[in-house]
């Protein structure tokens, strides 16, 4: 579940609909080892512009599927069917990060970089409408 709160969290950011702050704290409350990974997260000098450039180019894919299944959850009538359409958007999220070339852990250390960089999330940003 930790990846697609993960990945959730890093498409609304490079989609610009959520602000950084309050996604940190989604990523915190989410799993107590995401607290101590934050101590030790990720510098934009960590990633190459090739990486960042794949993650602009999954997270925009990432958003549109984010945007159906969220629609999707909220019109499933039960747990099981949510857990369902939850494990089928993290598949399809998780492919078109391996997709891009990055795995899901550089794409998701990626993403806590850009949460915790604001000139990254800028030039990411910035990526994301070259493609």
């Amino acid at each position: 579940m930790r990846k697609i709160t993960a990945l959730f969290a890093a498409s609304l950011l490079t989609a610009g609909m959520v602000s950084a702050p309050a996604m940190a704290q989604e990523t915190q409350q989410a799993s107590g080892e995401n607290a101590a990974q934050q101590q030790a997260a990720p510098t934009a000098q960590d990633f190459t512009d090739e990486q960042l450039q794949q993650f602009a180019d999954a997270s925009q894919e990432i958003a549109a599927i984010s945007q159906d299944y969220t629609q999707r959850l909220q019109k499933a009538e039960d747990q099981s069917k949510q857990q369902q359409i939850r494990k089928e958007a993290n598949e399809k999220m998780v492919a078109v990060v391996e997709d891009s070339g990055l795995t899901v852990e550089t794409f998701n250390a990626i993403g806590q970089a850009v949460q915790q960089d604001p000139e990254l999330m800028k030039k990411v940003q910035g990526m994301a409408g070259q493609s």
